[in-house]
């Protein structure tokens, strides 16, 4: 069975100026000056990647649909909590 637990943190570059992604999800980069930027783009995308690069035609075709829903745990700069 595929993996269903994905990790995504932000983390800031004081050099850039920007908020950049830290994850396991294959393909997500994301560069953003805001937090909520960030979020905003790391909630459009990383659902579609995980379903493109970490769920197989196997997974789809076997396993039942509660099962195919990965789990995102999003992390906030400690700085930047909710």
């Amino acid at each position: 069975m595929a993996k269903r637990m994905f990790s995504v943190a932000a983390h800031w570059d004081d050099d850039a100026k920007v908020y950049y992604s830290e994850s396991d999800i294959t393909g997500l980069h994301i560069e953003a000056r805001t937090i909520e930027e960030f979020e905003e783009a790391m909630m459009d995308v990383a659902p579609t990647l995980v379903m493109t690069n970490h769920v197989s035609k196997d997974d789809l075709a076997n396993l039942p649909p509660q099962d195919l829903i990965p789990a995102i745990l999003w992390q906030r700069p400690a700085d930047k909590a909710a």
